[in-house]
């Protein structure tokens, strides 16, 4: 026998043990107005993107073919691996007969990628990197994807997507998704962060966490220090700062998204620097950095490329670079302001003395 009273659950567990990604967007707009329910169509297929690529994920050891380089270069320049065709794949796959979205545009993607039979419905552009860290793909460490969704804008008759060089304020939603020991998926729709993970029994996204802030300072310093004397000195700065303090613990994973979703729960400051022959730097504004600094600053973070806020930057192109730093607001300033005080002191050497 059992007693009744022993089996009561707290209604608010009940709640966000129920809570889909689906439901929670839905939640987010408050209403099942046209919009809302795109946006919560848009979020759906993105889930299902996640799961078919984290279901190959952990299959990939076992199976031929999966892994490895194909031995071609994309548009960037880059060696393409296996998972990076094969993610880009899944993503148009499941948008293909979605009627939500015209034009995915990827960075393995010289130009978009047009679905005209959704054009007359679908007024949404996906933007996206299919696999963030591809490089970790073959050791079985952490990966991601990264997404962002905007509104089209004009009927975009040319094939040019001009319309997408806008600067990341515009965007309606973005996120990324964590395969890892759990998959996860973390989102905003300019209404603060929210994260999921995936319940493989369930097949769904199950809300984890609410309104995610990072704390204003944290410990993590996140960069590459392989490349120190590759950098401008004021990031050389920086680093030699972090070693002379208390305080600091340097974690990198060469996986943009692992390492963002450290400093997002626990604080501190992921770097991306340019170089002195790269000043411009590696990463992709419209389908990395702008997306997460739209999700860092809904959580109350700070993004910049050492002199602008990322999300006032406008694109010139599609596959735009731009140096990277971004996480806890203090953390960021820091950075920012060694490259105040070099750019100042550069400055003073130019002025010329007048007798």
């Amino acid at each position: 026998m059992y007693n009744s009273e022993q089996l009561i659950i707290p209604e608010h567990s009940l709640d966000r043990d129920c809570t889909t990604l689906s439901r929670h967007v839905l939640q987010q707009f408050q209403s099942f107005s046209p919009e809302a329910q795109d946006l919560s169509a848009i979020m759906s297929r993105i889930a299902l993107a996640a799961k078919l690529i984290s279901r190959r994920l952990s299959r990939a050891g076992l199976m031929a073919g999966v892994l490895g380089f194909t031995g071609e270069v994309n548009v960037q320049g880059e060696s393409v691996k296996k998972m990076d065709v094969y993610a880009n794949e899944v993503f148009i796959s499941v948008f293909k007969q979605s009627g939500l979205v015209c034009r995915l545009a990827s960075e393995e993607m010289e130009k978009p990628y047009y679905i005209p039979e959704n054009c007359p419905i679908g007024r949404y552009s996906l933007l996206y990197d299919p696999i963030d860290g591809s490089s970790n793909v073959d050791i079985n460490l952490n990966i991601g994807s990264i997404f962002s969704i905007r509104q089209q804008q004009g009927e975009d008759l040319d094939g040019q997507a001009s319309d997408l060089l806008q600067d990341g304020r515009q965007q309606i939603a973005a996120g990324y998704i964590l395969y890892g020991p759990a998959t996860v998926l973390v989102y905003s729709l300019g209404h603060g962060v929210h994260s999921f993970i995936l319940d493989p029994s369930l097949g769904e996204f199950i809300l984890s966490q609410e309104n995610i802030k990072i704390p204003e300072h944290g410990p993590v310093y996140s960069t590459n220090e392989g490349n120190f004397w590759q950098w401008e000195e004021p990031f050389r700065e920086y680093t030699r700062y972090v070693h002379r303090h208390e305080g600091y613990t340097a974690r990198y994973s060469g996986a943009l998204v692992g390492d963002i979703h450290r400093i997002l729960m626990q604080g501190g400051v992921f770097l991306y620097p340019g170089t002195v022959k790269k000043p411009e730097g590696k990463l992709r504004l419209l389908y990395e950095t702008a997306p997460l600094a739209f999700l860092i600053d809904q959580a109350g973070g700070r993004a910049s490329d050492g002199t602008r806020n990322l999300l006032d930057i406008v694109p010139d192109k599609l596959h735009m670079r731009t140096p990277l730093i971004i996480g806890s607001t203090e953390d960021v300033k820091l950075v920012e302001s060694f490259i105040q005080d070099w750019k100042r002191r550069g400055q003073e050497i130019q002025v010329p003395v007048h007798s």
